[in-house]
C-alpha cells in the first residue's frame, strides 16, 4: 500500500513539474485577427506574411531555414506570424489580459525592438539586407493599435 501511495505521489509531483516548465502555447495568427484586424491586414501585405512561401520545397523542412520562415520553428504555422516577433500568445490571448499592457507583458507578450529583428536580419547576403525596426515602425510594419 504504501509502494502505491509512493507512487501517486511520485507521478503528482512530475506531472506539476512538467506543467510548472510548460513551453507557452503558440496560438496562430488567425486567432490574433480577430481582434487586432488593422495589423492583421497591414501584416499580410509584409513580405513577412509570404517568408516560408519564399522558401524551397527542399528547404521547408529544415531547422536552420524554419527558424526564420516559420513561426515557432515549425511548418504548421508558415510565415512570419504575429508571435514570432510578440512571443506565443497562449498565456496573453485574453481580452483581459491584452487590454492591461502590463499584464499582458508579465504573461509572455514581448514588444519587439532592433534585437528581435536582428534574430533573423544579420545583414548577411541570404537576409538581403539588415532590417531597421525603427525606419519599419515609421513606415507602418503593422498599424500600431496601442503604440504606447
Amino acid at each position: 500500500m504504501k509502494v502505491r501511495v509512493a507512487m501517486l505521489a511520485g507521478l503528482v509531483v512530475l506531472v506539476a513539474v512538467q506543467v510548472a516548465v510548460a513551453e507557452p502555447a503558440y496560438i496562430g495568427a488567425a486567432k490574433c485577427k480577430m481582434c487586432h484586424k488593422v495589423e492583421y491586414a497591414s501584416w499580410e501585405q509584409l513580405a513577412h506574411f509570404k517568408a516560408f512561401e519564399q522558401l524551397g520545397a527542399e528547404d521547408q523542412g529544415k531547422a536552420e531555414c524554419l527558424k526564420c520562415h516559420a513561426t515557432g520553428n515549425t511548418a504548421d504555422m508558415p510565415g512570419v506570424q504575429c508571435e514570432a516577433c510578440h512571443g506565443p500568445g497562449g498565456d496573453y490571448k485574453g481580452l483581459k489580459v491584452m487590454k492591461d499592457r502590463e499584464a499582458s507583458v508579465a504573461a509572455g507578450l514581448l514588444l519587439p525592438d532592433q534585437k528581435t529583428c536582428e534574430g533573423c536580419h544579420t545583414g548577411a547576403p541570404h537576409d538581403q539586407a539588415a532590417f531597421d525596426y525603427d525606419s519599419a515602425k515609421a513606415a507602418g510594419i503593422h498599424e500600431f493599435k496601442n503604440p504606447k
